[in-house]
């Protein structure tokens, strides 16, 4: 079953590589009593993710915590080091959360796994949006192709907060 709006979101804990090192933040940590923007792709550094759909959030940071978002945060099935790497090389690290849902028990629970054997990837996230509010789903953004970026994109998530 895939989540909708409305629902809350299942208990789950990520991996963080930060600057002083790798910690775990659980969902309740991170969207207990917040506004957070969530999105999803479906690889760290895989073309559209790294030339689309992060850059859009990493250049309107600021617009969006200006319009009430206490944090913003990109999950992919990817382990630690490769989501560590990359907030690293995009520059957004200490910017937004790189959470690494390194067996995808967050993303099956949400039903948002999606199998992309055919082009190498293996099971992934489906690339999605949300805007989460003390952990209930406020709006809910998925792309019909993992190669899309536009209604899961940072303009707009802007134009639903």
């Amino acid at each position: 079953m895939t989540i909708s709006v409305g629902d809350k979101l299942p208990a789950a804990t990520f991996k963080e590589k930060t600057a002083d090192g790798p910690v775990e933040i659980t969902t309740e940590q991170l969207f207990s009593g917040k506004k957070v923007v969530l999105f999803a792709v479906p690889g760290a550094f895989t073309p559209t993710c790294s030339l689309n759909h992060l850059p859009g959030y990493l250049e309107n940071r600021d617009a969006i915590l200006a319009r009430g978002i206490d944090d913003i945060a990109v999950v992919a099935v990817n382990d630690l080091h490769v989501m560590g790497a990359w907030a690293t090389a995009s520059g957004g690290m200490g910017k937004i959360h790189f959470l690494s849902d390194w067996n995808a028990a967050f993303t099956k629970a949400l039903g948002m796994d999606i199998d992309l054997s055919a082009g190498t990837l293996g099971l992934r996230s489906k690339r999605y949006s949300m805007l989460v509010e003390d952990g209930v789903v406020k709006s809910l953004n998925v792309e019909e192709s993992p190669g899309q970026a536009t209604v899961s994109g940072a303009a707009a998530m802007l134009e639903q907060i």
